[in-house]
C-alpha cells in the first residue's frame, strides 16, 4: 500500500475556472453609472461564492482589477460582461475570484 507523504499542508486552491468575455462596455465622463463592473450568471457566481454588489478580482491576461459583481440570469454559464476594466477585451478569458480579506498580508524578507 502506497502512503501519501505528510510534508506540508495538502490544501489545493488551484480550481480557478476561466470565464469568456462576451461584451465589454466603456463609459464616458458624463455617464450616470461608471466604474469597473462585471455581470455573470447565478451559477458562476455561486461557484465563486460571490453575491450581487460584492467586489471580485478580475484577473486578465495583462492586469488584475477589482470590480463590482452583478448577477444576470441572461448571461450564459462560463461567460461574463464587463464594464470599464482595463486590460481585457472581448473573447478573452479571465479568472474571477473572491478577494481574501481574512488572511493577514505576507511579509517579504
Amino acid at each position: 500500500m502506497k502512503r501519501l507523504s505528510q510534508s506540508g499542508p495538502t490544501t489545493n486552491f488551484s480550481f480557478r475556472p476561466e470565464l469568456r468575455v462576451l461584451e465589454y462596455f466603456a463609459t464616458q465622463r458624463g455617464d450616470a453609472e461608471r466604474g469597473p463592473m462585471i455581470r455573470m450568471s447565478p451559477t458562476d457566481a455561486r461557484i465563486r461564492l460571490l453575491v450581487a454588489g460584492e467586489l471580485a478580482w478580475v484577473q486578465g491576461p495583462r492586469r488584475n482589477e477589482l470590480a463590482v459583481v452583478e448577477i444576470d440570469e441572461n448571461i450564459p454559464d462560463g461567460s461574463l460582461m464587463a464594464r470599464d476594466i482595463a486590460g481585457i477585451t472581448v473573447s478573452e478569458r479571465v479568472v474571477v475570484t473572491k478577494p481574501d480579506l481574512d488572511s493577514s498580508p505576507k511579509k517579504v524578507g
